[in-house]
């Protein structure tokens, strides 16, 4: 017996999916090197772990972690030879079976100094911390800001100064924070480690001050060694700035461990859990749904059977609004609300067919509904994104798809209940929006490597940018051949899928984290267990709606 059209594209879908899974580890691997290897060799010859193995060596063995911004930077600041992973990597894992989230410096890149992204991405970090009353712990190793860049990262509101506002902030909000200096900690960066909860130091290879040696030499004449001026010592035992004196890296994040052992538990924000179920439908299955072609239609109801408890879920209003399908289901054990984009042809209550990946109205209306009937209930949403954007021409704009839309939108931005995005495919133009982009705070959001955000597809914004184009230069008086007009569509399409690639969105902080579809539940899992930390500050109120 044959293979059938169905299996056949399957297999197809997995090829493709496999091959991007491949490039993802091949470019993590090369982010994980950070420096490079001789960096990483005189770093160890220094006696000092690096920022990867400082975190490897804190976080409890054999435990689940999620890596926030690892693709920060890339191919940004080349004319400096780059910055990988923005200097700097953020986990949230376990320390002594608390979850926390821990930003190390990576002294192997530009000796940790500080590059716009690199603030953007501590300031990301501090933001899911707040967000979610999830302790912190920082394990300081940099040089301080990059001269060559001062003005875009040292004076505005979202630059280095923020780290400390947001310190201040997060003390009076009573989240634990806990700093060890590992290495050079210097001028304004010095104001971290003491405006954290407690503090530590390594001997002979921590230090910290508002100046160096060489600048108080310049500046008051003094000659002293930056031992001496700051070093674990002058901090532990006369200026007191130190609370814990250590003789190794290892030593040092053993005691962060025996800190954080301590920690009591606060009221949480009581999301219903009980106990896990694994999918019905293998994990790996996720590979073989989603179309290479990206408009050809799947029913994601295939793609939730693999990622929910049991494969079991409660389907909301199944007859309405078919191109959104909305559903309570549980993930390893808590309770969700899941907002899928249905990419499958459908017919709606009139007979008339619709487009996949689109929202129309009825679908708008019915999303809308659905957050709400989540906020009432305390149940985390998490939406599922494979959007081209909101249903346009003129049935849709006189049927007030602008008003629909911008109820969804409304539910969704006012939401008390956190948020979960999974980008998997096409993130569009307003349909970015209400699948609760990054715009609309979500405590976590990732992309698969299937994933495409931009205002629209690569082709649909070529054919629109060349229109323009071509009116320009014939305005001019050029005349365009068909060869010319392809090679500016070329132009124009090449260089727009470079900026809605997935790893652009992550190299800028688009999206907190690539991930392999099957991590999708660990994400999700994670990301519900530290929002618990935090009850909502506020009823759920969404304002005035058009209806």
């Amino acid at each position: 017996m044959g293979i059938s059209k169905k299996e056949l594209d399957f297999n197809k879908n997995e090829d493709a999916m496999r091959l991007k899974i491949s490039q993802l580890q091949r470019e993590l691997d090369q982010v994980y090197l950070g420096g490079g290897k001789k960096k990483i060799e005189k770093h160890h010859a220094k006696g000092k772990l690096t920022a990867r193995e400082r975190i490897d060596y804190l976080l409890d063995k054999d435990t689940e972690r999620v890596e926030i911004g690892a693709f920060a930077g890339k191919g940004m600041y080349e004319e400096y030879g780059g910055c990988p992973s923005g200097g700097v990597v953020i986990v949230i894992g376990y320390v002594a079976g608390k979850q926390c989230i821990v930003v190390a410096n990576d002294a192997t890149v530009k000796a940790g100094a500080w590059f716009p992204i690199t603030g953007k991405k501590n300031l990301r970090a501090q933001e899911i911390a707040m967000e979610n009353n999830l302790p912190i712990i920082y394990l300081v190793d940099s040089a301080g800001v990059f001269l060559p860049m001062q003005d875009e990262i040292f004076p505005d509101k979202e630059h280095f100064g923020r780290i400390f506002r947001n310190n201040a902030v997060m003390s009076s909000m009573g989240i634990v924070q806990i700093a060890a200096v590992m290495g050079s900690c210097v001028a304004g960066g010095a104001y971290l480690p003491i405006m954290s909860d407690e503090s530590l130091i390594v001997n002979k290879t921590g230090t910290i001050f508002l100046a160096g040696s060489y600048l108080v030499k310049a500046a008051i004449g003094e000659s002293i060694d930056n031992e001496t001026l700051g070093g674990a010592h002058t901090h532990t035992e006369i200026s007191g700035v130190c609370d814990y004196q250590s003789e190794s890296d290892e030593e040092c994040l053993d005691t962060i461990r025996e800190i954080m052992d301590k920690v009591g538990a606060k009221e949480n924000a009581g999301f219903d859990r009980k106990e896990a179920i694994a999918p019905k439908v293998p994990a790996k299955d996720l590979y073989g749904i989603l179309p290479v072609e990206r408009s050809k239609p799947y029913d994601v109801r295939d793609i939730i059977k693999a990622i929910v408890d049991d494969s079991e879920f409660t389907e909301y209003k199944k007859g309405f609004g078919k191109s959104l399908v909305t559903a309570y289901a549980r993930i390893d054990g808590w309770s969700v609300g899941i907002v899928a984009n249905q990419r499958e042809l459908v017919k709606n209550g009139k007979g008339e067919l619709q487009f996949g990946g689109v929202i129309y109205s009825d679908s708008a209306d019915k999303g809308a509904r659905f957050i709400m009937n989540c906020n009432q209930k305390n149940i985390p949403l998490v939406f599922l994104t494979d959007v081209t954007g909101f249903m346009v021409g003129s049935k849709s704009e006189h049927g007030g798809i602008i008003k629909d839309g911008a109820k969804l939108v409304n539910a969704m931005a006012n939401s008390v209940v956190p948020k979960f995005s999974i980008i998997m495919g096409n993130s569009y133009g307003a349909g970015n929006y209400a699948m609760c982009g990054k715009a609309y705070d979500p405590r976590l959001i990732v992309a698969w490597p299937t994933a495409e955000i931009a205002v629209m597809s690569g082709a649909a914004a070529a054919k629109t940018l060349l229109q323009i184009e071509v009116a320009s230069l014939k305005a001019k008086g050029e005349e365009i051949t068909p060869e010319r007009e392809k090679e500016l569509y070329d132009t124009i399409k090449n260089r727009y899928d470079e900026q809605i690639s997935p790893y652009y969105a992550a190299s800028r902080l688009w999206v907190d984290a690539i991930i392999d579809p099957t991590e999708t539940r660990k994400v999700v899992s994670m990301g519900i267990e530290m929002a618990n930390n935090k009850v909502a500050e506020k009823p759920y109120n969404v304002g005035v709606i058009q209806t």
